[in-house]
Order: structure tokens, then sequence, then C-alpha cells
């Protein structure tokens, strides 16, 4: 696969496992044929995590690594459009800090989409779950079909798991569809998914490998009700005409070096 790629962090207290996550990355950009980024988004840490990537970015050598800092703790879907707007690679994905999918397993995806001429393409846990090695609770993973459900009924999307935190864009594709995005929490993978789909861009969902990993930011009380809400939010913002053109710009902090 030609073309650069920018592989964008969101982080909030993220200390014990970033500088792991940020060597592993950086190495595998290291050998990327198109060659590559990293942008670490610090959503508001009460921790070291800033400081942590402000170390790594001074000495990861040949990656460029940058710091992006949200102004407070803004969510995981305003960390990731941050990052993803400021990306300059040809292709832009986004992880989770755990790496709960392996950096390498991004080598799917991009085989995926250029396959398939696609513009996007997802981390899938739901197509063959022989594939995860660490499985969540029974009662989190039934949460997570039956999201999935209302997610179909919804949106209309098909697509069997639309929550993987390993998704992979075209550049042009995740300025579309980022500077649109409006939901901030955990609900805006399917805004981002719901928004490719109105906007032309075609997606792959692509089974990948995926590990749970204790530390989880997503509550299983008031989180997973937004997410619920967030479906209704998404097709309410539609239907206010909020999606046709992007929207004003964020007080957004910048990058640091």
């Amino acid at each position: 696969m030609n073309g650069s790629l920018s592989v964008v962090v969101p982080a909030y207290n993220e200390e014990s496992r970033l500088p792991k996550t940020l060597h592993r990355i950086t190495t595998y950009l290291a050998s990327h044929p198109g060659g590559g980024e990293l942008l670490v988004v610090n959503d508001g840490s009460r921790d070291r995590t800033a400081e942590l990537a402000r170390e790594f970015a001074a000495q990861a050598g040949t990656v460029p690594v940058r710091l992006l800092e949200n102004p407070g703790n803004r969510g995981k879907g305003y960390s990731v459009r941050h990052g993803m707007l400021a990306t300059r690679g040809d292709w832009a994905l986004f992880s989770d800090a755990d790496l709960s999918s392996p950096i390498e397993e991004c080598d799917k995806l991009l085989a995926a989409a250029e396959a398939k001429g696609c513009d996007v393409a997802i981390g899938s846990r739901a197509l063959d779950r022989s594939l995860i090695g660490v499985h969540q609770s029974v009662l989190r993973e039934n949460a997570g079909r039956l999201f999935n459900l209302f997610v179909r009924l919804l949106t209309g999307l098909d697509f069997a798991d639309t929550q993987c935190g390993f998704k992979l864009f075209r550049q042009r594709a995740a300025r579309e569809i980022f500077s649109r995005q409006r939901l901030e929490r955990f609900g805006f993978d399917v805004e981002a998914l719901y928004l490719a789909h109105k906007l032309g861009f075609r997606a792959v969902e692509v089974p990948v490998r995926w590990d749970h990993f204790e530390g989880t930011k997503v509550s299983m009380g008031s989180d997973s009700v937004n997410m619920f809400l967030d479906l209704w939010r998404v097709r309410r913002n539609d239907r206010r005409g909020l999606y046709e053109k992007p929207g004003p710009p964020d007080p957004l902090d910048g990058s640091q070096p």
C-alpha cells in the first residue's frame, strides 16, 4: 500500500500504558513504506500522560510524534476529531491507547481498503470472534450486541461492529467526515460511519485481532445510556441539516512538538 500513514491515539490518564504503546506504534511506522506520523491527543489528563508524550516526542527519532492538547476533558469523540483533522498522512488511523487491536492489524485495513477501492476500513470484533484473545464480560458483550441491533434499526448502517476503536480513513474522507462530526463522547463511532455513508464514501469491515484490557473508560451506567441516546442524536442532527456542511471550528489548542 502506497501512501503515508497518520496514527491518532486519544489519551486520558494513560501514563501506565502510553510509553509501551508509543514505542510499538513508532516501530511500526518506521517500517511503513510510505512513512508516517503519530499524534497523541491528551484529553485533559490528570496524570503524566502529556509529560510522557512530550518526552517521547523529543527522542522519537525518524518518526514525527506530536502532542495535541484538548481544552479540558472533552471526551473520546472530541479527541479523535481533534487528532484526525490535524493529520497529514494519505491515510489516517485512530487506535485506542491500550492497543486492544495490535497496531500491526492496520496492514489488514490498508489491504482491504486498497483491494475493494474503499475510503474507510474499520476493524471488527464480530466478524470473526476466534480472533478475540481476551473477551469482555458476558454483560458487556451482550450489551454490545443489543447496541448493534439498535444501530441497524435507527441508522440503517449494516456493520457487525461499529464500536471497535480501530478505524482507518483516506485523508479526504477524514476531512469531510470529522469536520462534520458533532458527538464528543462514545457514540461518535456511529456518527462517523453514518457520515461516511451519507457523503458517499465506501467502507469495508475487516476482522481484526482484539483483546480486552482492564481499565476501560466506558461505564455500564451513564455512558451506555448516552451511547443509545446518541443514535437518536445522529438522526436528529441529520434532520436538522447539521451534516450538510462542515461545522464551525473548535477552539483547539493545536499541537506541540
